[in-house]
């Protein structure tokens, strides 16, 4: 039986449209307001799609507890048999339990395949589809929900600036609307533990939020790696590797499912571009409007990164992607699923394309883009780029205050710190030592209200400054010091964050006027380093009657005195 509450949306989206219908008609053809009705509308639709497949999965979980319940009472029904000595209670009990699974309507004389048919492993431990971690708010209901498996890798990481770059480039409301899920597809837990709290410490906010989730799988859920068949020719090291990410994607795509309307899967070192979740709403709900039965939305060229679906037909691709999982990759199986829907036997392969094109379409510009190069297989070096995405930004130009900039650091090539403050290109610092020093000397003290200096960027993400203090020094100093003094009379006001390489912060009021900014290296850096962003926000200057009654009072005098001077 459906529940109430999704026959009640369908009855409200059945009465609704024609009384829009009746509205626009009476009020005449308003365009914006028959946009917004219609984008309403399709919504509606959109979030009742949902409903019905959350509603489908409570009545498959209602069959398998009825399947469960009857394998029970066939137990105690035998145990009656062979020993007639039961408390009369719990044969009275069995009875009354036979009595209510008859009532119960529909049968089970068939029963369908589960993911123990194609993964019979998972039955020798109850909890093994059970995340072995979980930093979870529960936030369900959301229109977007973004996907992104990370490994441990042995060259470098860009989890951290994905996240960053991913949670920057979404606007307030689209935070409160979407969910991403961090995938740690490892089985040590320490590896995974650590990974957790990293993620939990940079980003608590987004934590709190619900915005951002952490999961990891049980060991138990992955099968004996070495026993798995050689298929296409490949070494088993790649087979092995292959194989898991069949089984990573299912595994998040599992666990995401029932949290919103639509999927999109991503990679842990990706850029994307800003306002890319409205881009791939309004995209989707077109499709919708024009009543196109798509199965997947392109948002990228490259593997599998950007590829949306509908929440409703993950289970589809989850249960393709398990039955096949030892056998191809999950590019080519995602291949595989549309081509097996749309296209035909008796006809060529441009006719194939062709249908394929119908539901599987490309959205231009790209969205997202590659920036990794070392794969999570061992060896494996991946420099494909989406040309469609266009130019990365390596650096963010700001307007500074003037300033003479002075450093100990060594630049390479024509990346000097002058450029960079100027924001003609980034900083690209040689390897930094205890000691060095950034400083920005300005030509008239300022009062500082913000500061952001960002290290690294999308082509050399670990390319950050470690271990290194924001610090100014006063004009004079104020009764009561907020800030640490050094030796050298500066005020450590910041410093950088090693998991996302940002020094980023307000300055007080209380330090006044500012002759000099600096940054200052504590110790040593085993990479180079580079600065993509210096943005140093004077304070506004507030005029008060005070204030305009000194100046017109030093306006005065020096008028005076220059007469004087042109009498002598």
């Amino acid at each position: 039986m459906r529940r109430p509450a999704f026959a009640f949306y369908i009855g409200v989206l059945i009465a609704t449209v024609p009384f829009f219908t009746v509205f626009i008609l009476l009020n005449g053809p308003d365009l914006s307001e028959e946009h917004i009705l219609n984008q309403k509308i399709i919504e509606l639709y959109a979030r009742l799609k949902h409903a019905e497949m959350l509603n489908l999965e409570r009545r498959s979980d209602i069959f398998h507890l009825r399947q469960h319940f009857t394998t029970l009472l066939n137990a105690a029904s035998k145990l009656e048999t062979v020993n007639n000595s039961l408390h009369d209670g719990i044969s009275n009990l069995l009875k009354d339990s036979q009595q209510l699974l008859a009532d119960i309507q529909g049968g089970v004389d068939l029963q369908l395949p589960s993911i123990h048919h194609f993964l019979p492993h998972l039955l020798n431990s109850p909890n093994s589809l059970s995340p072995s971690i979980k930093l979870s708010r529960g936030r369900s209901g959301v229109t977007m929900v973004l996907g992104i498996p990370t490994v441990k890798r042995d060259v470098q990481s860009y989890l951290m600036s994905t996240l960053q770059n991913l949670i920057e480039n979404m606007s307030p409301e689209e935070k409160m609307d979407a969910v991403i899920i961090v995938f740690i597809a490892e089985t040590d837990i320490e590896y995974v533990t650590r990974q957790a709290a990293d993620i939990e410490n940079q980003f608590p906010e987004h934590i709190n939020s619900g915005l951002l989730e952490v999961i990891a799988p049980p060991s138990t859920y992955y099968p004996d790696f070495d026993k798995l068949r050689q298929t296409l020719g490949d070494p088993l090291e790649r087979v092995k590797w292959r194989t898991k990410q069949n089984l990573d994607f299912s595994y998040l795509m599992m666990y995401a499912q029932p949290k919103g309307m639509f999927y999109v899967q991503l990679e842990d070192d990706i850029l994307s571009k800003p306002g890319y979740i409205e881009t791939m709403k309004k995209f989707a709900y077109k499709q919708i409007a024009d009543k196109k039965d798509w199965i997947i939305l392109d948002f990228c060229q490259l593997g599998f990164i950007g590829k949306m679906f509908k929440c409703v037909d993950l289970s589809k691709l989850i249960t393709f992607f398990i039955i096949f999982h030892n056998d191809k990759p999950v590019d080519w199986l995602l291949d595989h699923v549309v081509q097996t829907k749309v296209c035909r036997f008796d006809k060529d392969p441009k006719d194939c394309k062709k249908r394929k094109d119908q539901v599987w379409l490309h959205f231009k510009p790209s969205l997202f883009q590659h920036v990794g190069t070392h794969s999570s297989l061992k060896g494996k070096v991946q420099k494909l780029k989406d040309k469609q995405f266009g130019k990365v930004l390596l650096h963010h130009p700001h307007k500074n205050p003037e300033a003479e900039v002075k450093t100990t650091l060594k630049a390479y090539k024509g990346y000097t710190a002058a450029r960079a403050y100027k924001g003609d290109t980034f900083f690209w610092s040689l390897l930094p030592q205890p000691g060095d020093i950034l400083a920005f000397h300005f030509h008239t003290p300022i009062v500082i209200e913000r500061y952001l200096f960002r290290s690294g960027n999308a082509e050399h993400p670990e390319d950050k400054f470690l271990n290194t203090s924001v610090e100014v020094l006063p004009v004079s100093y104020p009764d009561e010091l907020l800030y640490p003094k050094t030796k050298d009379g500066f005020l450590v006001i910041g410093q950088f964050k090693d998991s996302t390489g940002v020094a980023e912060g307000n300055v007080s009021s209380t330090v006044s006027f500012v002759k000099v900014m600096r940054l200052y290296v504590h110790s040593e850096s085993d990479r180079w380093a580079i600065l993509s962003e210096i943005h140093i926000q004077p304070a506004e200057t507030k005029i008060t009657k005070k204030s305009t009654g000194k100046v017109l009072r030093h306006a005065v005098i020096l008028l005076y005195k220059i007469e004087v001077f042109k009498m002598i």
